[in-house]
């Protein structure tokens, strides 16, 4: 059967600790790229809040209210919505990106990899799962940032089902190259479709470049923003995401007896 999907990313300045502006520019962001015809829209990392390291807790409590709003939102437009937002469970606050699928939270992964020349690991906990979730618009793998550089986990998601990849980020200058090409490597090696949503603007000392991505799992880049806010929209053909699979065999020739288990 023939797939062909529009999806979305959407880029914005997250203005820190403001959880009312965000919302309200992320809902903005959203309602543009359905009226595109886009039926999966990725939000940035930590997008309700940004890093506000010393509020994470009290910001926390909020995410419960930011949930139900893009339940509603996802329910009335008939998409599905993935964004990481701040999680507090006990004393302990995760990077978590939820996956709604018009209307139901279905499931949610926290960032497994912190990155701890920010800090994060002094403020954050980390995840201990992955995740590959069916929704509405296929099987949707779920990474958050810092995690692009761990090639490891990109190959068991892909293992596991993976036809889009979803990338939550809060990537900075001046590592705007790292992060387009790995992002371009991630979707060649594993054949999938990739989202990468980035944020864009000045936060404190740290600027961040934009440039989210909508990559195909040849490494075409369908769709590329600039340095500022922006949503982005492109199709996505899964009938050409089998054909390149069938064409080069990657899966069906790895050796995985020889590469052992790595330590």
């Amino acid at each position: 059967m023939k797939r062909k999907i529009c999806v979305s990313a959407v880029q914005f300045n997250i203005v820190l600790g403001d959880v009312e502006a965000n919302l309200h520019r992320a809902t903005e962001g959203i309602r543009k790229v359905r009226a595109k015809d886009a039926r999966l829209a990725v939000l940035p990392e930590m997008w309700s809040t940004g890093y506000d390291y010393k509020r994470l807790p009290e910001l926390a409590r909020e995410t419960p209210r930011v949930l139900e709003a893009l339940q509603d939102l996802a329910r009335e437009l008939g998409m599905v919505l993935v964004g990481s937002l701040p999680e507090g469970q006990g004393d302990r606050v995760y990077n978590t990106a939820y996956v709604i699928d018009q209307g139901k939270v279905v499931d949610s992964y926290r960032k497994l990899h912190l990155f701890s020349n920010m800090g994060e690991d002094r403020f954050l906990a980390a995840g201990e799962r992955t995740l590959v979730v069916p929704t509405s618009v296929g099987r949707l793998g779920l990474a958050i940032c810092y995690d692009l550089r761990f090639p490891e986990l990109f190959r068991k998601l892909a293992l596991e089902g993976t036809e889009i990849l979803c990338l939550s980020a809060e990537w900075p200058k001046p590592r705007q190259e790292h992060w387009r090409t790995l992002l371009r490597a991630r979707a060649i090696e594993n054949q999938f479709f990739v989202i990468a949503a980035n944020c864009c603007g000045i936060q404190g000392k740290l600027d961040f470049f934009g440039m989210s991505l909508l990559i195909a799992p040849r490494g075409e880049i369908l769709a590329e923003a600039g340095e500022s806010d922006t949503e982005l929209v492109a199709a996505f053909d899964f009938e050409e995401m089998v054909n390149y699979r069938n064409q080069i065999r990657c899966y069906q020739d790895r050796r995985p007896e020889v590469y052992g288990t790595l330590p």
